[in-house]
């Protein structure tokens, strides 16, 4: 099936007007220039339009709404509670649309659960891909937003800037647009790129902004191959080459930066309804050597690539990657952010080559088990859905592409609450995530990296003047897709709904300093927020922490947390798995083996006898063989915990008795463990009544 991945061409839409063509000749002068029908773009274009300010929304391609339209149906929220405004409106219009019985042509809807887990709520967060860009498009038509799709910026000539000012961006068809403020909304920022502001590709590394989780990551188990498989063609033997998929060469060392980018895929709508279903396409290029990799992982025992295939509505899916080998192109993507049309639109083809390769292997390739070939055969693309392309999505899942370098950085520090902006224009609320960047080989078996996923803090504030470039580099340009971010900070921050946060939030900010005569960077403050407040952003975090620990003043005994202890090295905090003491726990991150230390030093009452506990929270991916010593007064006592093992005192492990005169202390190390290693507090229980 030949697909079209990149539109090429022109139509204008415009619901402001009658329709027309856009050519060649006068640029068409607005208030705000909006370049980019991403989920962001849409929602900047409306609020835009609302502030009563002239705006057009330039799009590439010939749809609307990005990825939100393009098969991720499975919204990443991390809190609902955080999303305002615009986006939740949008999701509000999709509850309206699926509280009607006639949306449910395939399916009972007393029979979907979904990711509607209170059924009262307005909202709807899992949905159909035609729905939302259905929605996207009345929200557009309502607002009467002039909409021109099919259009592509001019990448060699299309931005130019005067005085610091962009005046005027030109496509390659000819046809032009001025405006006073202009927002990029694009998943690549190219227009940013085109007016001269500086951005990042790739990974910094950790000692960039004092990071741990940036840079190579080496020993994630998330997304790993969970059993060795061979990684060169004739089995054994390295002279034979490398396996399809596999690079040669090291992974780089922990926390080295690079110009990795993390995997693209495309997120696929799947139906297991035979009457709206299309048999998985055999692509042209297919070859069936792209996947032995994967078949020799099946054969070794693992069967996980579809292992995330999430329900929507209507007998549909949105199926995601899941494991060491399934729908991300690791590795294929690292000239996309910077290329021109033609190196990314190959890019789209072979990722598209790959994916489409990737599921006509599982359902029709012999060699693959029949119980696999039958629970694949089982699923196929919708008939109802991209229809302009046989059921397949027109949006690359772009998860990162450029990130703009402003006067302030979005870090890990932001995400886990140790720095805090000031000047909100809206709320994140999801885990750090990053997919991997590479495959290699590692003593003779497959090994990914790159993987990240830490969880469970609170929602946090993004700041202003990470969506606005610095003001000597461009006055007039807000970018609230391709923000100021870190690596891993932006894989918390890079979720639909805060896309469309930040592009209300962007257009707001365009239409002050249009009334305000000033350029973007010296607008009000004060003034922008009580806007963004009065049409119902969130700014600040009111509600609960996420995963609120237990108070170690109402514990018994002797508590020391780990906010007290005496630190070396640089422990990662978190929150992710409940049942932790205080406001956190720390962890190693797997990583910095032999370098951290904490000591938990304490008095004890009077002397005697005490038992002496610790807490963590076990998990599969902790440490087996953790030291610790503990220091009474006999001396010193070496111990080792397993910290997979379930902590059954109340969330501590006995360490033993021991006596203590007066001063105490319990140290632990990560030296010689593999697996993550847990700080979180000691407890110190009297023996002697």
């Amino acid at each position: 099936m030949a697909v079209r991945a990149v539109a090429v061409g022109f139509l204008v839409c415009s619901f402001a007007a009658a329709q027309g063509a856009a050519a060649a000749g006068p640029a068409r002068e607005f208030d705000i220039v909006v370049y980019g029908g991403t989920s962001g773009g849409v929602a900047a274009a409306v609020q835009a339009s609302r502030m009563s300010r002239s705006v057009v929304l330039v799009e590439p391609g010939q749809h609307w709404g990005g990825l939100t339209a393009g098969g991720l149906g499975a919204t990443d929220i991390g809190h609902k509670a955080a999303i305002g405004g615009v986006s939740r409106e949008f999701y509000r219009r999709l509850g309206a649309h699926y509280a009607q019985r006639d949306a449910w042509p395939f399916q009972d809807p007393a029979t979907y659960r979904g990711g509607r887990s209170v059924a009262a709520e307005p909202e709807m967060w899992t949905f159909e891909p035609h729905v939302a860009e259905q929605i996207f498009r009345e929200m557009l038509r309502e607002a009467r937003v002039v909409v021109i799709s099919g259009e592509r910026l001019d990448l060699k000539r299309g931005v130019r800037v005067e005085s610091g000012r962009i005046v005027e961006i030109v496509m390659e068809s000819g046809a032009a647009f001025r405006g006073k403020v202009f927002i990029d909304a694009g998943y690549e920022g190219d227009l940013m790129a085109g007016a001269g502001v500086k951005y990042h590709v790739g990974r910094e590394a950790n000692a960039a902004y004092q990071e741990t989780l940036n840079g190579v990551q080496l020993g994630s188990k998330a997304h790993q191959f969970k059993v060795p498989v061979d990684p060169y063609r004739v089995a054994g033997d390295p002279a034979s080459g490398l396996l399809s998929g596999i690079h040669d060469g090291g992974p780089g060392e922990q926390g080295a930066g690079d110009h990795r980018v993390q995997a693209y895929n495309f997120r696929m709508c799947l139906t297991d309804l035979p009457e709206n279903r299309l048999a998985f396409p055999k692509p042209p290029g297919y070859d069936p050597a792209r996947y032995e990799l994967l078949l020799r992982y099946i054969q070794a025992g693992v069967w996980d690539a579809l292992g995330s295939n999430l329900p929507m509505p209507n007998r549909k899916t949105d199926t995601n990657n899941n494991g060491g080998f399934s729908t991300d192109n690791i590795g294929m993507n690292y000239d996309y952010p910077d290329g021109d049309y033609a190196t990314r639109e190959r890019i789209v083809r072979e990722h598209i080559v790959y994916q489409q390769g990737l599921m006509w292997f599982l359902a029709n390739d012999p060699r693959v088990p029949e119980k696999v070939r039958q629970e694949v055969n089982r699923w196929g693309l919708c008939r109802d859905e991209f229809t302009d392309a046989a059921g397949w999505s027109h949006q690359l899942y772009i998860r990162e592409a450029r990130r703009m370098i402003s006067e302030y950085v979005m870090t890990q520090h932001n995400c886990q609450g140790r720095t805090t902006a000031a000047d909100s224009v809206g709320l994140a609320a999801y885990g750090m995530d990053s997919h991997n960047t590479q495959r290699y080989v590692q003593a003779g078996r497959v090994v990914n990296e790159g993987d990240v996923q830490v969880h469970g803090f609170t929602p946090y504030p993004i700041a202003y003047r990470s969506i606005v470039p610095r003001e000597a580099e461009c006055s007039n340009l807000i970018v609230p897709v391709c923000l100021s971010a870190t690596h891993i900070a932006y894989g918390s921050i890079r979720m639909e709904p805060v896309f469309m946060v930040l592009g209300q939030s962007a257009a707001t900010a365009a239409s002050q300093a249009i009334a305000q005569n000033v350029p973007v960077q010296r607008i009000d403050l004060a003034q922008l927020q009580q806007q963004l407040r009065a049409d119902k952003q969130i700014l600040e975090w009111t509600g609960p922490a996420a995963n609120a620990g237990r108070d170690p003043r109402k514990l018994p005994g002797l508590v020391v947390d780990d906010a007290a202890a005496e630190l070396a090295g640089d422990w990662i905090s978190s929150r992710s798995i409940a049942g932790y003491v205080g406001e956190r726990y720390l962890h190693d991150g797997n990583a910095h083996k032999g370098e951290l230390r904490a000591r938990f030093n304490f008095t004890v009452a009077r002397p005697g006898r005490y038992e002496v506990r610790l807490a963590y929270t076990p998990n599969a991916n902790r440490a087996a063989r953790v030291p610790v010593v503990v220091v009474d007064a006999a001396g010193d006592h070496g111990l080792v915990v397993n910290q997979q093992r379930p902590a059954p005192l109340d969330g501590f492990f006995s360490l033993g008795e021991f006596r203590f005169e007066k001063q105490g202390t319990v140290t632990m190390t990560n030296a010689g463990t593999e697996g993550h290693v847990i700080i979180d507090a000691v407890q110190v229980m009297p023996l002697d009544r």
